[in-house]
């Protein structure tokens, strides 16, 4: 049986959970229907999500159709929890983008929708709740072609929208008005069809499905479906489109086990459980595996692996190729992790947490309990950045978005005891390198080790650039490792203790073999930070502040009054553009001044005004640059990081 691992992507109350649910009771696994409203769904597993209604954590459920096993990925919709659905979609083989056929594409929509064609990750389109009162199926497919894309292939129309009568009538391929229009769709993207469009030379029913599966399949064309989730119209047809057009690959079950991790849990006893997808080879109970993160690779054991099939998550002996597993024994694991090949992993397709804000318990003597839940939650979302500084506050994690702090807070109180307040939220600024510095030490005591480098502006946003201008043969591989591994941490805090970004890093000089034979990886990793504070601080940063793009639309009424906060809020506005009777303004505002917009918008707009944002980059600071605490050694304080390392190595 072929596997296919699809995932249900949305904007917030589009209804991918209710869809989900709807999937596996037309399938069979459920005997009886859950619902958001009544919190009983089967992915919406923690008491927040089901007093919410939201989807907080990304889960998994099985159900087979039409011989094929769909292994089922419910995500997040807020936007406050992207980091979930961009850890899903690197296992994806398909997807089922939700679009509600009321409120139509909405900002998040087209966030997703960017992301899955960048991918290419063969999506077919729902339009949910046609039986919702001021449906109507035509005007959601118009909605869908201004706002989303033109690549649409519509399978069918929709009788008696707006009604709990509504339903989806599928396309005959028999009809000829049916074809025409599919082979107008297709002819846009095929050659052939395209000639045969313009001379208007009838096409086999053969071909026009091929040629659609095989679009879909390069994420060229998106097929859509109608349907409710609630009164289960359309959903056979959603089934036969799944099964039929988005691809199940047959992954390599040869060779060496790949695998990427996209969620940890912990059961009642406290065990870690990493959710992975195998990507290639084969995984098994007893195997000792390799784990890469983004800095060290690590080792552990398999114990116990669990897998989703036939509904049910059963135990096995082994995962293969394919699988989505749930694995005991991997106690190093985190969010992110990648077992195998490196240059496997799934890349970055969101922007990171753009804000931060210090977080204490009400009462002092929690302090050390509330770190230890807080590093626990890291393991969930690596993105949460947890950071110790000095004082009261120095504790402080990273946040999309006022939301998220909600689920954290509410979570520390229900699963671990502990009551907690947030202080205020802030930017998390970048260093920019401003021009070039050398340095070197020379096996300074305690290192046995000589390190030089230079820093200077680069051109990448991402990892560091590291140019070698040494022979490869001055050292041994782990100094050059060790040094690259320590860089990517000393650049998490520049002169100011923020982040460095766009840095090109050299090494000029480096510890000859026949002279300090006694060099370990801990005298060129411990020396690294050293060398590049000094270089940092010879160069120069400026501390820079993350910009969004806004879009919003509004009706034109309301232009005024949203043109009026914007200029308040300090942001640079284009040109308005009319688009019917609504309006679109566009321009770049600090981002910490985001959620203000977010929460006026309602009132502003009569609620009909909607927000599109995306991190645009980063300006120069004005006045007095912010100073970050720092977090571990100070490499910037030659004395401090020196008795930092030696109270370290004591502990």
């Amino acid at each position: 049986m072929r596997t296919l691992n699809l995932g249900i992507l949305a904007h917030v109350d589009a209804g991918k959970t209710s869809l989900t649910e709807r999937l596996l009771f037309h399938a069979g696994v459920i005997k009886t229907l859950g619902g958001v409203d009544t919190g009983d769904t089967q992915t919406d597993t923690l008491q927040l999500e089901r007093d919410r209604g939201i989807t907080i954590r990304s889960a998994v459920a099985s159900f087979s159709a039409r011989g094929t096993r769909i292994n089922l990925l419910d995500t997040p919709g807020h936007p406050d929890f992207i980091a979930e659905v961009e850890r899903v979609l690197g296992v994806l083989d398909g997807a089922v983008l939700v679009v509600s056929a009321v409120e139509g594409v909405q900002a998040q929509t087209r966030v997703l929708m960017r992301a899955l064609v960048r991918l290419k990750v063969p999506t077919v389109i729902f339009v949910n709740k046609i039986d919702r009162r001021g449906a109507d199926g035509g005007t959601a497919l118009a909605n869908l072609r201004d706002r989303l894309t033109t690549a649409l292939a519509p399978m069918g129309s929709v009788s008696a929208s707006g009604t709990p009568l509504a339903r989806f009538d599928p396309g005959a391929w028999r009809d000829r008005a049916f074809r025409s229009a599919m082979l107008q769709a297709l002819a846009e993207r095929d050659d052939d069809l395209l000639a045969a469009f313009a001379e208007d030379r009838a096409v086999e029913v053969g071909t026009l499905r091929e040629r659609l599966a095989r679009q879909t399949a390069h994420g060229l064309i998106f097929p859509v479906y109608f349907g409710s989730a609630i009164t289960g119209a359309g959903i056979e047809e959603l089934i036969d489109g799944i099964t039929d057009l988005l691809p199940a690959p047959i992954p390599p079950k040869d060779g060496l086990v790949s695998a990427t991790v996209f969620k940890v849990e912990r059961n009642a006893a406290g065990e870690k459980l990493a959710l992975l997808r195998v990507v290639s080879g084969a995984l098994r109970v007893r195997d000792r595996i390799p784990i890469a993160g983004p800095i060290a690779d690590r080792e552990n054991r398999v114990t116990d692996i669990e897998i989703f099939a036939e509904g049910r998550v059963i135990r096995s002996d082994v995962a293969q190729a394919g699988d989505i597993a749930r694995v005991r024994g991997l106690s190093d694991i985190k969010v992110g992790d990648w077992i195998g090949d490196r240059a496997a992993a799934p890349q970055r397709q969101f922007a990171p947490p753009m804000l931060e804000a210090a977080i204490v318990p009400y009462d002092k003597a929690d302090a050390p309990a509330l770190w230890k839940a807080l590093s626990q939650l890291s393991e969930q979302d690596p993105l949460i950045n947890l950071r110790q500084g000095d004082g009261e506050d120095g504790l402080s994690i990273s946040l999309y978005g006022e939301v998220q702090k909600e689920v954290i807070e509410h979570t520390l109180k229900a699963e671990y005891g502990l009551s907690v307040r947030f202080l205020d939220t802030s930017p998390i600024y970048v260093e920019r390198i401003l021009g070039v510095g050398n340095a070197i030490e020379h096996a300074p005591d305690p290192f046995l080790a000589t390190i030089g480098l230079r820093v200077e502006p680069g051109d990448s946003e991402g990892r560091h650039r590291l140019i070698f201008e040494v022979e490869p043969g001055a050292a041994p591989p782990f100094a050059f490792k060790a040094i690259d591994e320590a860089l990517e941490t000393a650049f998490g805090q520049g002169v100011h203790g923020w982040q460095v970004i766009n840095a090109s890093v050299s090494i000029t000089e480096i510890t000859r073999l026949r002279k300090w034979t006694t060099s370990t990886p801990s005298d060129h990793r411990n020396l690294t930070p050293l060398v590049l504070a000094q270089a940092l601080r010879i160069a120069g940063t400026e501390v820079c502040e993350p910009i969004d793009r806004i879009t919003i639309d509004m009706p034109a009424d309301a232009l005024p009054r949203v043109q009026s906060l914007l200029t308040r809020l300090d942001a640079a506005l284009e040109p308005p553009v009319a688009s019917g009777e609504m309006m679109m303004l566009a321009g770049t505002i600090a981002a910490i001044n985001v959620h203000d917009i977010q929460r006026a918008l309602p009132s502003l707009t009569s609620g009909l005004g909607t927000m599109e944002t995306e991190l645009s980059g980063y300006r120069p600071v004005r006045g007095a640059a912010p100073v970050r605490r720092r977090s571990g050694p100070n490499p910037f304080s030659r004395s401090e990081y020196l008795a930092q390392l030696k109270g370290a190595r004591q502990v």
